[in-house]
């Protein structure tokens, strides 16, 4: 565990960065249902759901925007296409409320903006759930103009920015925003420029990635590998590592409650344990703000191990909070450290 006052000297520089992301911007939209208030529909004589509330965030890549902006990072850049519709008109407006620059958020008609609806419901003890979630997914390729604009705004993004987050969380190759014509451009990129973090997390594809900063998680190593899913850790770890020497690029690999594997190529890979929490937890989107916590710490100057133990103290705090995909304040990153010491 590094010590508070390191923490805080990080996360003093956060506000000067300015980071670049490249990746699918989803909406999260949260409808909350009052079962009190349940009407029976006269045309289907089922349970009318009334919904009191909407609650609309970004997703995906906006995880990320979210995590990083309530780190204090001073500009996000994000690189991305939306539909011409109301779903993008309202995560556009989420995004006015936060440190982002909107230049480079293309717009195409004849695409969806990928929407997660998530009705959530309170039960007899008042507890919030989220019921069948309600997706809106693009399942087609870009258009190639489209595709062309997409990688110039990168080229832009990239040049213009302290370092380029690639995230990557379509299943299905070439239906997101981060194609074959993408990755191969962002290691054109890399190449050019050597010293500046291109930090990759691919769902599915992160094998594909020939260059930057890889963050699978340990499922992911084993996908990459074609070896089957195991939860046995020793069998990921060693996945991990293979990986990194296979692919010749450092790793940081998330071990779920385990913390967080940092690996480089031909090297003894260094464990960095979690930050342990009570109660219960929402891991939803915690890779994301473990992503952020890293990215930040390494551009303003952390190593590996600090980075990864940031990553583990903003995650530490993200998963605590339920029924939304959680954030964590400089402030409560630094308290968390400080309670991480003492115990």
């Amino acid at each position: 565990m590094i010590a508070p006052e390191r923490v805080a000297q990080i996360l003093a520089n956060f506000p000067r960065l300015r980071i670049g992301l490249v990746g699918d911007l989803f909406l999260d939209r949260y409808l909350d249902i009052d079962p009190e208030l349940g009407e029976l529909s006269i045309e289907t004589g089922l349970e009318a759901y009334q919904v009191t509330r909407i609650r609309n965030n970004p997703g995906a890549l906006g995880t990320v925007l979210n995590n990083l902006t309530a780190l204090g990072v001073g500009q996000l850049v994000p690189v991305t296409v939306l539909g011409d519709d109301g779903q993008a008109y309202d995560l556009l407006q989420t995004l006015s409320r936060m440190p982002v620059d909107r230049a480079h958020i293309l717009q195409d008609p004849t695409r969806m903006t990928p929407t997660y609806t998530k009705p959530m419901r309170r039960n007899a003890q008042g507890e919030w759930g989220e019921l069948n979630r309600i997706d809106l997914r693009n399942r087609a390729t870009l258009a190639r103009d489209v595709e062309s604009n997409l990688i110039e705004h990168v080229t832009a993004v990239f040049e213009s920015t302290d370092g380029l987050i690639v995230l990557d969380q379509v299943n299905e190759e070439g239906w997101g925003i981060v194609g074959p014509r993408v990755r191969e451009h962002l290691a054109m990129l890399a190449d050019r420029h050597p010293d500046k973090l291109m930090f990759v997390d691919s769902r599915a594809f992160i094998d594909k990635f020939t260059r930057g900063t890889l963050k699978p998680n340990l499922h992911e190593c084993l996908r990459a590998l074609g070896r089957p899913a195991s939860d046995d850790p020793e069998v990921g770890r060693a996945a991990a590592v293979e990986l990194s020497n296979k692919s010749g690029l450092r790793l940081f690999c998330t071990l779920g409650e385990r913390g967080m594997l940092v690996v480089r190529p031909k090297a003894e890979p260094v464990e960095v344990p979690t930050i342990k929490v009570t109660g219960p937890i929402d891991i939803v989107g915690a890779g994301d703000s473990a992503t952020s916590g890293i990215v930040g710490a390494l551009l303003c100057g952390a190593d590996e191990i600090e980075a990864a133990t940031l990553g583990n103290l903003v995650a530490s705090i993200t998963i605590q909070q339920l029924g939304t995909t959680g954030t964590a304040t400089p402030e409560q990153v630094i308290a968390r450290c400080c309670e991480a010491q003492r115990s």
